[in-house]
C-alpha cells in the first residue's frame, strides 16, 4: 500500500481545543462500538432510494446495469476503506479527526479545502433532509388517498405532519443516541425490500403480468443521456459523505473498527440492492417508475400485489425516512452547537437545552418549508447529488490516501486511485449535465406548493 508519510505539520485541530468544542463533545461524542457505526452507515446508505434501482437499470439494460451496480459497490467500499485508513493513521499520529472538513484541510494543507468540504457537505445533508421530509409526506399521501380517495388534504399538510415528528426526534442530543433508531432503520430497510421483492414476484407470476420490454432508447443520444443519468443515480445511492463523522462516534481507539462496520453495511447493501434491482426490472423492464412502489400501485387499475403488502412497505419506508433525516442532520447540529453551546455547562443544562431546541426546530421548519414549496426537489437533488457525492465519496478519499501514505508512482495502488479520480470526475461532470438537462425538461411541470411530486 506504500510507505506511511510522517506528518509535516502540527495538528491544526488539537485535542485540547476539542475539549472546548461543544459540537465535538456533545453531538459527536465518541462512545460507540463498531456495530453502532455499522448501524449509522447502513442508515446513511441503504434507504428508500434503492427503490429507484430498477429505473436506473432501464437506462442501462441487464448487463451494463449489473456491471455498473457491482463496480459502484466495489469502488465505494474501497473508497470508504481508504478513508478509514487515513483516519486511523491520523489518530495514531495523535491527530484524531472527527469531521470531514478538518481531515481534508489537515492532509491537503489547504485552508480553502475546509470551506469547500463544509459547503458540499451542508448542501448534501440539507438536501437529504428536505428530500426525506418530502418523501415522508408523499408516503402519508399515498396511504391517505387509498383510504380516502376523495379526501381534501394536500401534500403540504402531510409534509407539515412529518416535519412536526422530525422536530420532536431532532431533540435527541447526540449522534450516538441514534444507535437504537438506526438498528431499527437497518431492519426496516430489509423489511420493505423483501416486501417489494415479494410484491414484484407476485406481479410477475400473476395471470396478467405487466408487459416486459428490456429494450433501450431508440435514439443514440437519448441512450447516452439515459445511461449517464442512470450511472449518476447509482453513484448517488451509494453516496455517504459523512463517514468521518460516523467514525467519530466510535470510542477510541477507532483503528480497525470502521472496517467491521463497513462489512456489516455492505452485507445489507448486497442483499437489498441486488434483490430490488433484479425483481423490479424483471417485472417492469423499461416501464419501471422512478419509485418501484408507483409501478406496483398504478394510477389506473388495481394494485399489482396485495394492498396490505404494499401498505406495510410504505409504512416501513416512512419510518426509515425519519432515521435518515436525523442522521444527515447531525453535521448541521454539530456546526450549530459548536457556536451556540457552552461545553462547560451540562448537556441538558438550561443554557444548552434552550438554544438546542430553538435552533434544531428552526432547521427542521426550514427543511419542511422547502419540501412543501418545492415538490420537484428530486430534480434539484439530482444535480446536488451529482456535484456533491462524486467529490466527497469518489475523489477526495483517493487523494487523501495518496497524500497520506504516498504510495510510489509506479505502484498499482497509486494508479488505481488516480484512475478512479479521473473516471469519476468525468462521470460526475456528465452526470451533472444530464441532471441539469432533466431539470430543464421537467421545468414546465414545476409548481410551488403543488400536491403532485414531479417524477
Amino acid at each position: 500500500m506504500g510507505s506511511v508519510a510522517e506528518p509535516l505539520h502540527m495538528d491544526p485541530f488539537p485535542e485540547q481545543s476539542r475539549e472546548e468544542d461543544a459540537g465535538a463533545v456533545f453531538v459527536l461524542e465518541s462512545k460507540g462500538t463498531w456495530w453502532h457505526a455499522g448501524f449509522h452507515l447502513t442508515t446513511a446508505i441503504v434507504g428508500p432510494t434503492i427503490l429507484t434501482l430498477p429505473y436506473a437499470f432501464r437506462g442501462l439494460g441487464w448487463g451494463p446495469g449489473f456491471l455498473c451496480l457491482t463496480t459502484m459497490g466495489l469502488v465505494t467500499f474501497y473508497s470508504y476503506y481508504l478513508m478509514s485508513k487515513v483516519l486511523d493513521h491520523c489518530e495514531k499520529a495523535g491527530r484524531r479527526h472527527i469531521r470531514f472538513r478538518e481531515l481534508a484541510a489537515d492532509v491537503l494543507g489547504s485552508g480553502w479545502m475546509f470551506y469547500f468540504v463544509i459547503v458540499i457537505q451542508a448542501s448534501i445533508n440539507t438536501g437529504v433532509g428536505i428530500g426525506a421530509i418530502l418523501l415522508g409526506g408523499e408516503c402519508i399521501q399515498i396511504m391517505y388517498s387509498n383510504i380516502f380517495p376523495d379526501g381534501s388534504l394536500k401534500l403540504y399538510e402531510f409534509i407539515a405532519m412529518v416535519t412536526a415528528v422530525m422536530i420532536i426526534l431532532s431533540q435527541l442530543p447526540t449522534f450516538h443516541s441514534l444507535r437504537h433508531i438506526n438498528l431499527v432503520s437497518l431492519l426496516l430497510s430489509l423489511g420493505y425490500t423483501f416486501l417489494v421483492v415479494g410484491a414484484c414476484i407476485h406481479a410477475g407470476t400473476s395471470k396478467n403480468p405487466p408487459p416486459r420490454d428490456y429494450s433501450l432508447e431508440t435514439s443514440e443520444s437519448a441512450r447516452v443521456f439515459s445511461a449517464f443519468t442512470s450511472i449518476s443515480i447509482i453513484a448517488a445511492i451509494f453516496g455517504n459523505g459523512i463517514l468521518p463523522e460516523i467514525q467519530a462516534t466510535v470510542a477510541p481507539p477507532a483503528t480497525g473498527k470502521m472496517v467491521k462496520g463497513l462489512l456489516m453495511c455492505y452485507a445489507v447493501i448486497f442483499v437489498t440492492f441486488y434483490s430490488a434491482s433484479v425483481a423490479g426490472y424483471w417485472v417492469f423492464g423499461n416501464k419501471s417508475s422512478s419509485n418501484i412502489l408507483k409501478s406496483l400501485m398504478p394510477d389506473e387499475g388495481p394494485s399489482l400485489a396485495p394492498t396490505w403488502v404494499l401498505g406495510l412497505a410504505v409504512i416501513f419506508v416512512l419510518l426509515q425516512l425519519f432515521a435518515i433525516g436525523l442522521v444527515y442532520s447531525q453535521v448541521a447540529y454539530e456546526i450549530m452547537e459548536t457556536r451556540s453551546a457552552d461545553v462547560n455547562q451540562g448537556l441538558f443544562s438550561k443554557r444548552n437545552l434552550i438554544p438546542r431546541i430553538v435552533l434544531r426546530t428552526l432547521y427542521m421548519i426550514f427543511c419542511g418549508f422547502m419540501a412543501a414549496m418545492l415538490p420537484f426537489f428530486g430534480d434539484i437533488n439530482g444535480v446536488v447529488g451529482a456535484i456533491g457525492f462524486i467529490p466527497l465519496d469518489f475523489i477526495l478519499p483517493m487523494l487523501l490516501y495518496n497524500m497520506t501514505y504516498k504510495p510510489p508512482r509506479s505502484s498499482f495502488t497509486y494508479w488505481i486511485n488516480i484512475s478512479i479520480i479521473i473516471v469519476f470526475t468525468g462521470a460526475g461532470l456528465l452526470g451533472t449535465f444530464s441532471s441539469i438537462r432533466k431539470l430543464i425538461l421537467d421545468a414546465n411541470k414545476f409548481k410551488l406548493f403543488s400536491s403532485d411530486v414531479v417524477d
